[in-house]
């Protein structure tokens, strides 16, 4: 299943869009990915982080490049 998965990755269209896979683990080199959060807003007392909630774009980008781990060499 993985070896499926990521060779149909390659195909045009199947991510749904070109930035889909720029946004993912290793994919700059440098960093890993930052955590990523789904519903409920709360759970197990665990709180989505009010900024991914805004829906504003370019302080999500920031949170996101703020919390990916550096990749050691």
């Amino acid at each position: 299943m993985t070896i499926i998965d990521s060779i149909v990755r390659l195909i045009p269209g199947v991510l749904g869009g070109e930035m889909s896979a720029a946004i993912e683990s290793f994919s700059d080199g440098q960093t890993l990915e930052f955590p990523q959060y789904t519903r409920p807003e709360v759970w197990q007392g665990m709180a989505v982080p009010e900024v991914l909630l805004s829906g504003h774009h370019g302080n999500i980008a920031a949170w996101r490049a703020e919390h990916s781990l550096p990749v050691d060499d």
